[in-house]
């Protein structure tokens, strides 16, 4: 996402409700996941064989889903115990892994954990053995009924569902909608944003700036107390770990589950307050995986700017408002008002920007979050809410 607009419109969304299970569905989950884990395990095998086969002859033979499907055709033929799971999970997990391995061809080893942790896949409600909806229960195959929290209702009947499990131990199902543009009044104002460690947003408007929160720093002693008693208490290998160990670990998973919750939080209804107020947004594409090897690791990632960003620009799409993701360069260097460039990059430890070229003296932030709004071809005198902006 170089400079360039998006628009909003028609696409889909995901909500996601807890699910209350009965011990005999929790099982029932449990072995489907394993099956899934099995399949998954032998398409990355099938494929890893080919990837050799040709490096090996030369050749150029495909491991794509016609392949895997023949796979686990005869996989369910000759195991009674695969037999006893939805072919409709089990297909669609092959999909899931044939359009990953299209998307990026990155290290098998490195990809297997992340997705067995993913959860489920998906289920596909279109296929008669998938899912359904009843009395606001949802039956899933193999005869698995889950009862759901409904916090609200679904706008539209889902065309899909993925149900997973999180580091508690809780069940999900995570539905896919299909969702409309939800139109807000227009305003006649834009804003610019520059992203940051000290205040995770700079806005053009005083009122917008979003402070850092410091989530996770307020919850840093606590998670360093449960993650002592996890040290003290750690088994040795090959052997369990004792009671005070599992609930010193679910202690600390329970913490880092409520500051992410609190960031997800905090992201969204300051989204919301900006999409709502603005008919455009000059919005800074920071990309901050470089703060991950500096001294600023830490707060960055308690920031939360990536997060922050998505929630955004996800508000934005979904209000018809339209977003200008500015490229980052030089954003630092160049002055808002007279358009003139700094022959030398500014370091982090000085915050105020001085224009060599016409004078004029400010913020460092909010030059660059009014830098914004000039790369994007938005009226910069909007910025300051003195007249309107022509989007």
């Amino acid at each position: 996402m170089t400079t360039g607009a998006l628009t909003a419109g028609g696409g889909h969304a995901r909500y996601t409700f807890r699910l209350r299970l009965s011990s005999t569905a929790i099982r029932a989950l449990e072995a489907e996941w394993a099956r899934c884990r099995w399949v998954w395990n032998e398409s990355v095998a099938k494929s890893k064989a080919v990837h050799l086969h040709n490096k090996a002859t030369g050749e150029k033979t495909t491991c794509g889903p016609a392949q895997l499907d023949k796979m686990l055709t005869a996989a369910r033929t000759a195991n009674a115990w695969l037999r006893e799971g939805s072919s409709v999970v089990q297909q669609q997990l092959i999909r899931d892994f044939a359009k990953s391995r299209a998307k990026a061809l990155k290290d098998i080893k490195a990809q297997l954990p992340m997705r067995q942790r993913a959860g489920m896949p998906k289920y596909k409600k279109k296929h008669q053995a998938g899912p359904s909806l009843k009395d606001g229960r949802l039956h899933l195959a193999g005869g698995i009924a889950a009862t759901v929290v409904w916090s609200r209702e679904l706008p539209k009947p889902p065309s899909s569902v993925r149900v997973y499990r999180d580091s508690l131990g809780h069940w999900y199902a995570s539905f896919v909608v299909a969702t409309s543009t939800q139109t807000l009044v227009e305003t006649g104002c834009v804003i610019g944003i520059d992203w940051g460690v000290k205040e995770t947003a700079t806005t053009t408007s005083d009122d917008y700036d979003l402070p850092h929160p410091e989530h996770g720093h307020k919850a840093a002693q606590r998670l360093a107390r449960y993650q002592r008693m996890m040290a003290r208490r750690k088994p040795k290998k090959g052997r369990p770990g004792s009671n005070g160990y599992k609930g010193a670990k679910k202690q600390a998973a329970k913490l880092h589950k409520k500051v992410a919750r609190q960031r997800q939080d905090t992201a969204r209804k300051w989204a919301k307050r900006v999409v709502r107020d603005h008919d455009a947004l000059a919005v800074e594409d920071f990309r901050p995986t470089f703060l991950a090897k500096s001294t600023m690791a830490r707060k960055a990632a308690d920031a939360a700017i990536s997060a922050t960003k998505s929630a955004l620009v996800e508000m934005a799409r979904k209000h018809g408002r339209a977003v200008h993701l500015v490229n980052p360069a030089y954003t630092t260097m160049d002055c808002a008002h007279c358009d003139a460039r700094a022959k030398h990059r500014l370091p982090l430890s000085e915050r105020t920007y001085t224009c060599t070229a016409c004078g004029t003296v400010s913020p460092r932030d909010k030059n660059s979050a009014r830098v914004m709004l000039v790369r994007a071809g938005l009226n910069p005198a909007s910025a300051d809410l003195v007249s309107p902006a022509t989007c």
